[in-house]
């Protein structure tokens, strides 16, 4: 694929959606957060510096068990819409007479200086992104030498169970397709990151009635596909897909529940070094060539 796109997405109902998305965290992104957080155990060195990209919708009960985890670490919250970025003041950085405030670094709500970060949290996120490289090519802006991004993200598995019942219906494209991991890893390398770390899993979750299933799917995201139906679609229509959800869903369990599957990409790498840029007539000294072999390179892990 592209390194600049997903393979379909509508960039202008994608940068519609990160604006208007709501400023909650859902129950599974948070899941993926606590997920994603037991990678950290393979950190060596805790970071001085990092920044929790988008936490409102990422996860804000997230967001403290990291606090928790580096208190002494100072922290950037970084959340461009207006909306998120208030309640992300309100919530997630202490107040002057709060005893958190005073028992370690304090929280900062704004964009992270280049090459100021030793971490950078991005969870949630990456699938529904417009222009997705870019946003990599900021990330490693952000970072120190020898920082590291952790980043999670939807599969091109996620929700087939829905896909499949709109393919037997007729009724066109369900949602975008999601970007596959190791395209995600390709992404990296092209931004200039190093030895990218990318592996997934599946969370099936179960819902007692197909508007429970839903409504789960409302509060993720909306249907970002070109193809997708243009116009609006009446009461009339939705009771109709309800009931067929409820007669023909692909994955039904034996007490009638609904299962509906979500394949979860997990994604680490570091930026390192920069290369030295040789002209047609260049020289490197030899002491300068045994400093650079001599240099180690830190990329945090065990």
């Amino acid at each position: 694929m592209s390194h600049a796109l997903p393979p379909t997405i509508d960039s202008v109902a994608a940068n519609h959606w990160h604006t208007a998305a709501p400023a909650e965290s859902p129950w599974l992104h948070e899941e993926v957060a606590s997920r994603m957080q037991q990678r950290l155990d393979w950190i060596v060195k805790p970071p001085e510096q990092w920044c929790h990209w988008e936490p409102v919708r990422g996860g804000m009960a997230s967001h403290n068990l990291l606090r928790e985890r580096y208190p002494q670490a100072e922290c950037t919250i970084y959340e461009p819409v207006a909306q998120r970025q208030a309640l992300a003041q309100e919530k997630l950085t202490s107040r002057w007479w709060q005893l958190a405030r005073w028992k370690g670094a304090a929280a900062q709500v704004g964009e992270p200086a280049d090459g100021s970060l030793d971490m950078l949290w991005a969870n949630m996120l990456l699938h529904n992104a417009a222009d997705p490289q870019t946003l990599i090519e900021r990330w490693h802006k952000a970072l120190k030498v020898d920082g590291y991004v952790m980043f999670s993200g939807l599969g091109p598995d996620t929700v087939q169970q829905l896909h499949r019942l709109y393919t037997q219906l007729g009724l066109g494209p369900a949602g975008h397709a999601f970007t596959d991991m190791h395209d995600w890893g390709d992404m990296l390398v092209h931004s200039g990151f190093a030895e990218p770390v990318m592996d997934m899993e599946r969370i099936t979750l179960t819902f007692a009635t197909p508007e429970r299933l839903l409504q789960e799917l409302r509060e993720l995201g909306r249907n970002l596909h070109p193809a997708r139906f243009a116009g609006l679609r009446g009461k009339r229509w939705k009771a109709d897909l309800l009931q067929k959800m409820a007669e023909r869903w692909p994955d039904k369990q034996a007490d009638g529940q609904l299962s509906l599957t979500f394949e979860i990409v997990y994604g680490h790498a570091y930026k390192p070094q920069p290369k030295v840029r040789l002209e047609a007539n260049s020289a490197v000294s030899l002491e300068d060539m045994k400093a650079m072999l001599k240099q180690p390179r830190n990329t945090g892990l065990r």
